[in-house]
């Protein structure tokens, strides 16, 4: 166990909230940004490391991971380290990560610097979600969460536009080069965040060693169906499970993950991030296989969707804050199942088509995102929400890496088949899930209601 600082926040310390939340914006929009670029890198990477798409599938898949786990072990961190420290240690992580990438001329050393820059994206990303956690009114949080999930949309919008352009012309080494200017936004906050003392705590470092070998083991699993990984990932679960129960400290509370409320949320932003992430993974493909689109191409034809899903978030928070999370997560969902059952029998017809239903997606994945969150941080109490929060976007972010994971397998499994079939299978599936989420959701609303009822 590693004995460490933990800081408390000085009370009644007033802090300048629209600035803040502009600067989340822009970090969440960069290091969005540097996700997206990548998948529009893929085709090309494919070529020219002569990988398959179960392959190639793992630097999406990698980075996912490692950015899941670094929101979670940031967000627990926070509980002990300052919060400027973190983002110091993020940061600087991320840079010297971006000219490892920009240096990679082989399949691995490619992997190791997208993984290392995920980790420090992720605690940008954790960070930030916790920031707005502590120090934004529950009352004006869904403005915030609204804000921080438009940039999420415009880093999905302009990273195609952008890494197509730079791919196009300069080579998708170059990408490594984009997003290092983040780094420059660390003077930024730490005049805003709030000063913070220090207090002694422990950070369970072999809880999150051992997290992070059972995320990984489960896609592994995904990747390659063994069963030897399948049975060794399923024993690692179980020692995990036992692990934290008898933990004082663990590195996630298991009374979190017993809550059947909390854990609908869990259930559907996973799903929300599963859908979004295989979408982003099989554009590009589509695009650049069957439409011959070169990567500004495809940047351009995925660019309206999310930049629609921009100037959407600016009314969204507004909405959240009046009407609560419920509609806008149900709207959100109804959006993402309308699009899944276009990209299944329209994808393969025209560049267009893709064109128009990625708008659909892609507010439906914002009004999604930026409702569950704030809805989250109404459901748990003030102590649980570094916790909770970071554990919401761990399973967000092994959705992403699952949704691409499962895409490329799909891909190489249903080899021999013609393209209409090919993707029509892969949205079905998605499909489904989204219906599992839907049902999901609608027995947490039904549970809600029933609560209130019995309180009036």
């Amino acid at each position: 166990m590693q004995t460490i600082t933990l800081p408390a926040a000085k009370a009644n310390v007033p802090i300048q909230e629209n600035k803040l939340i502009v600067i989340l914006g822009i970090s969440t929009w960069f290091v969005v940004m540097n996700s997206t670029m990548f998948n529009i890198a893929l085709p090309s990477i494919l070529i020219d490391l002569s990988l398959n798409s179960s392959t190639v599938a793992w630097i999406v898949s990698a980075n996912a991971i490692a950015f899941a786990l670094s929101t979670l072990t940031f967000s627990r961190l926070s509980d002990f380290i300052p919060l400027t420290r973190l983002l110091l240690i993020g940061l600087v992580l991320f840079a010297v990560a971006s000219v490892l990438g920009f240096y990679s001329n082989q399949f691995y050393v490619l992997l190791i610097a997208r993984i290392v820059q995920a980790i420090g994206a992720g605690a940008v990303q954790g960070l930030g979600m916790i920031i707005t956690s502590r120090y934004i009114p529950i009352e004006r949080r869904g403005k915030a969460m609204a804000i921080i999930a438009a940039g999420a949309s415009l880093g999905f919008g302009l990273g195609p536009v952008v890494g197509g352009v730079i791919i196009q012309y300069l080579g998708w080494h170059y990408l490594f080069m984009v997003t290092i200017f983040v780094i420059f936004l660390l003077p930024v906050f730490k005049k805003l965040i709030p000063k913070e003392i220090f207090k002694k705590g422990n950070f369970d470092l072999a809880g999150a060693v051992l997290t992070a070998v059972c995320v990984t083991g489960v896609l592994l699993f995904l990747s390659t169906f063994s069963y030897v990984i399948l049975i060794g990932s399923l024993i690692l679960l179980a020692v995990w499970w036992i692990y934290l129960n008898k933990k004082d400290v663990p590195f996630i509370q298991p009374y979190l993950l017993r809550n059947k409320q909390y854990a609908k949320l869990l259930t559907i932003g996973f799903t929300n991030f599963l859908l979004n992430f295989a979408n982003l993974f099989l554009m590009p493909i589509i695009l650049t296989s069957l439409f011959h689109k070169e990567p500004l191409e495809v940047g351009i034809m995925i660019f309206p969707g999310a930049i629609l899903a921009v100037f959407a978030g600016k009314y969204l928070g507004k909405f959240i804050d009046t009407y609560g999370s419920m509609p806008i997560i149900f709207i959100g969902q109804g959006l993402l199942m309308t699009s899944s059952i276009l990209f299944a029998f329209l994808s393969t017809l025209s560049p267009y088509y893709i064109l128009f239903i990625y708008m659909f997606a892609s507010i439906g994945f914002t009004m999604t995102s930026s409702a569950l969150s704030n809805e989250v941080s109404r459901l748990l109490k003030r102590e649980d929400l570094g916790s909770g929060m970071g554990i919401l976007q761990l399973l967000q972010f092994v959705g992403a890496g699952i949704g691409a994971t499962l895409s490329g397998i799909l891909i190489t499994l249903q080899e021999g088949f013609s393209p209409e079939i090919v993707y029509r299978n892969i949205f079905f599936v998605l499909f489904f899930l989204l219906c599992i989420a839907g049902f999901t959701h609608l027995s947490y609303y039904r549970q809600v209601r029933r609560m209130k009822e019995e309180q009036a």
